[in-house]
C-alpha cells in the first residue's frame, strides 16, 4: 500500500545500490511473552537501527507503523536526508498539494507540520472559499529537486496515506473518508460489531449509542461503551493505511517523474498563543530561520508528551539523518544555487508560517479561526501573495496580512476583533519565544550554529528591542 512495487520499479532501479531494510517483531514462535494490546512486539529491546554507509535499515522489536513501514521515515526521510545532501536535494516531512484559484490559474506548495497538525486535512482540503480547488500530490513527504531551469519540483516517494484517525470525519476531511472505504488497514481503532471501525470525531456518522444495538471493541480488544467509558475507543495515534490513488483529489501528477513546481513552503504548528495565523518570512534566509524555529504543542504523535510545547525545527526533529548545523548550512546552500543550464541563480519558492490553533488570551478556551475548509482564505492570500496582489504589515518576524488582506467574504465566525488577535505579534510574548529558540539553538548546535542563523536571531532580538 505504501511502496511502489513490481516491473516498472525494477526497469526505474535499472542495477543501481538500492537501501536494504529489515523488520523483526522481536516475537520468535513460540512466544515467551505476550502481545500487547494483541500485536506481537517486544517495547523491552527496542532497535530501530540505520547505517548510511551500508544503505541499511534494522528494525527490531517495534509495533509502531512508523518504525516499523521502514520504507516511510526510517528510509524517505532519515536515510533519504542523508541522500539528499550528499546530491544536492531536499527529503523533508512535507505534504504537497496542487491548488488552482478561480482564474483557473494552478500553483503547487509544499508545507510542513508536526505529526496529528493536519498535514492530511490540509492536503486534501475541501476549500470553503468559492472558486478554489485543491488537489492532493502527497501528504506527508516530499523528495524536492531543483530542476535544470533552476525551478523546485516535487514528488512524492510514497504511493499511499498513512493517517491519523481520530478527529478524522466527513465535517473535517470528507476526501480522506472517502479514500479509506476500501483497501484500508486501520491499527489501534476500535471495531464495531457490524465490522465497521470507529474513532472520536465519528460520532456524527457511527451511532455507537447502547440504543443503536452497535457494540464497540476499543484498542485494547475490550468492550467500550460511550456512556461509561473513561478511555478513548481508538488510540490517539491510531491510523488507517490506504492506497493514494483512491484519493477522489488525486493530483494528475502526482505520479509524475519530473515532479510538480513548488512555488511557495508552509511551515506551521500548534500554538495557542502568540503566533499568528500567517506571516510570510523576510527572505530564503530568513524563512530557514522561521523553519528552525518552529515550536509546537506536543501530540499524541510525539514522544516527549511531557512537554507542553516542544522545538521540532521543519517538522523534522524525529527524522533527521544527520547533524541539525549541517542541516541549515545545506538548506542555506540553496541561496547561492546556480541553475544547471546557466541562466542564472535558482527561483527559490517564498516561505511562509502558519498557525491555524491560536486561542484568545482571555474569553472562551475556543480556535479563533475555524480552520478546515476555511483555510482555503490562507492559502488565497499566499496565492495572491505569489502574484504580487496584496501588501502586507511588516512585523519583527515577518509580514502579516494587512486588516483587509484576508478574503473573509462569507465568514460570519470571525470578528474584528478577533482578526486583529489572530493577525496579531505580542512583543513580550516573542520576546520569551526569542529567548526559549536561543536556548535550544546553543543547547542542539553549540558550535555547528551556522553565522548565518545567528545573524538572524541578533536581528530578530533587535526588532524586538
Amino acid at each position: 500500500t505504501m511502496t511502489r512495487m513490481g516491473q516498472n520499479v525494477l526497469n526505474a532501479w535499472n542495477d543501481n545500490d538500492f537501501v536494504k531494510a529489515l523488520h523483526s517483531v522481536g516475537q520468535p514462535l513460540p512466544m515467551k511473552t505476550p502481545m500487547v494490546h494483541g500485536w506481537p512486539c517486544n517495547p523491552a529491546q527496542l532497535l530501530i537501527a540505520h547505517i548510511p554507509d551500508k544503505n541499511e535499515i534494522c528494525s527490531f522489536g517495534s509495533g509502531y507503523g512508523g518504525n516499523s513501514l521502514l520504507g516511510k521515515k526510517c528510509f524517505a526521510l532519515r536515510m533519504g536526508s542523508i541522500l539528499a545532501q550528499k546530491q544536492g536535494w531536499l527529503a523533508e516531512h512535507m505534504l504537497i498539494m496542487g491548488i488552482t484559484n478561480p482564474a483557473g490559474k494552478k500553483r503547487y506548495m509544499a508545507a510542513a507540520f508536526p505529526s496529528a497538525c493536519g498535514k492530511t486535512n490540509l492536503a486534501m482540503m475541501q476549500c470553503k472559499l468559492k472558486g478554489y480547488k485543491v488537489e492532493c500530490v502527497g501528504d506527508d513527504i516530499a523528495w524536492m529537486k531543483f530542476d535544470s531551469n533552476g525551478q523546485l519540483r516535487a514528488i512524492n516517494p510514497e504511493a499511499g496515506f498513512f493517517g491519523v484517525a481520530p478527529g478524522t470525519s466527513m465535517d473535517t476531511n470528507p476526501y480522506a473518508m472517502k479514500t479509506i472505504l476500501r483497501n484500508t488497514v486501520f491499527t489501534n481503532t476500535a471495531e464495531t460489531s457490524d465490522g465497521g471501525f470507529y474513532w472520536k470525531g465519528l460520532e456524527k456518522e457511527v451511532d455507537v449509542s447502547p440504543s443503536s444495538g452497535r457494540k464497540v471493541i476499543d484498542f485494547t480488544g475490550k468492550p467500550w461503551d460511550p456512556t461509561t467509558a473513561t478511555t478513548p475507543a481508538a488510540h490517539p495515534n491510531s491510523r488507517f493505511c490506504t492506497p493514494a490513488s483512491q484519493c477522489p483529489i488525486i493530483d494528475a501528477d502526482w505520479e509524475s517523474s519530473a515532479g510538480v513546481p513548488i512555488d511557495a513552503i508552509i511551515f506551521g504548528g500548534r500554538r495557542p498563543r502568540g503566533v499568528p495565523l500567517v506571516y510570510e518570512s523576510f527572505n530564503w534566509r530568513h524563512g530557514v530561520f522561521v523553519g528552525a524555529s518552529m515550536r509546537s504543542k506536543a501530540t499524541a504523535a510525539a514522544e516527549h508528551t511531557g512537554k507542553d510545547v516542544m522545538h521540532d525545527p521543519f517538522a523534522m526533529r524525529p527524522f533527521l539523518g544527520y547533524n541539525f548545523g549541517h542541516y541549515l548550512q545545506h538548506w542555506l546552500s540553496f541561496q547561492n544555487r546556480q541553475a544547471d543550464n546557466g541562466s542564472g541563480a535558482v527561483s527559490l519558492p517564498k516561505i511562509y508560517h502558519v498557525n491555524w490553533f491560536r486561542k484568545p488570551v482571555s474569553g472562551p478556551d475556543n480556535f479563533l479561526w475555524p480552520g478546515f475548509g476555511e483555510n482555503s482564505r490562507v492559502l488565497d492570500w499566499i496565492f495572491r501573495r505569489l502574484d504580487g496582489e496584496v501588501d502586507t504589515e511588516k512585523t519583527p518576524i515577518g509580514m502579516v496580512p494587512t486588516k483587509d488582506g484576508l478574503n473573509l467574504d462569507g465568514l460570519s465566525d470571525v470578528s474584528p476583533s478577533q482578526l486583529e488577535e489572530l493577525l496579531s505579534v505580542p512583543q513580550d510574548f516573542w520576546r520569551q519565544e526569542v529567548t526559549e529558540i536561543e536556548t535550544y539553538f546553543k543547547q542542539q548546535l553549540g558550535r555547528d550554529f551556522p553565522a548565518e542563523m545567528e545573524d538572524e536571531l541578533k536581528q530578530l532580538h533587535q526588532r524586538l528591542s
